[in-house]
């Protein structure tokens, strides 16, 4: 797996982080800070699930790096070891109603808000992965695949992707026939078929355009948010 055993500490901004911050305002020694990410935006189903994750200057986590390139054994082992060897670490969700409300992107930011909130250690800065900063009044840098290069955001990846895996293997014995434990929510064929079938649960966001084409609902009469948008 890529990634080193012993990776520098991102608990300050610096060094190597100053290219990859390079145009914008730069956030430096600021002591901790906790790194952001979520899972489940593309998901028609579920929550979106965000976790913070302050780690400490020294850690053992090899294989460490964004959720996606690794296999469902290796983010387990690694979600346990972060769990063990984080400072602080922490989980924040949004619902699908709320997510029918104010749209994924703020959903999937309110629910980063969330985990760093309820963080048992106080951060001095964030690192957000993506685009977009999450609403708090507090120094943060919001860095586009930051899960792939700053070890804090990996962790928060991962520990985001396992959890709502675990939850939607739950929901799915809540919700069965839609097979949300194989899938985790994504608009696969069969997922899209069972939609047509059983039409949505309460698990399922209703305003995304899966939902909406699969159940047969007029999208022009409804409050359309695509996923990732």
């Amino acid at each position: 797996m890529p990634g080193p055993t012993n990776r520098p500490a991102d608990g300050r901004l610096s060094g190597s982080f100053s290219g990859l911050l390079a145009g914008e305002e730069t956030v430096r020694c600021l002591g901790l800070t906790a790194g952001l990410d979520e899972a489940g935006r593309g998901c028609l189903a579920g929550p979106v699930v965000a976790a913070a994750v302050i780690l400490p200057e020294s850690y053992d986590l090899p294989g460490l790096t964004d959720s996606k390139k690794l296999r469902a054994e290796a983010r387990e082992r690694l979600a346990r070891a972060v769990r063990d060897q984080a400072a602080a670490w922490s989980l924040g969700l949004a619902w699908p109603r709320e997510i029918e409300r104010v749209n994924i992107l703020r959903a999937s930011l309110l629910a980063m808000t969330r985990a760093v909130r309820t963080l048992k250690v106080r951060p001095n800065a964030l690192i957000v992965d993506g685009p977009h900063r999450v609403p708090l009044d507090m120094p943060q840098q919001a860095v586009v695949r930051a899960d792939a290069t700053v070890p804090a955001v990996s962790a928060a990846s991962i520990l985001a992707k396992t959890f709502r895996d675990k939850l939607l293997t739950f929901l799915d014995r809540r919700h069965p026939g839609y097979d949300l434990a194989i899938h985790k929510g994504y608009p696969t064929a069969r997922h899209l078929e069972a939609l047509r079938r059983l039409g949505p649960a309460p698990v399922h966001r209703l305003t995304f355009k899966g939902v909406l084409a699969a159940t047969g609902r007029d999208a022009r009469r409804e409050q359309l948010w695509l996923p990732g948008i």
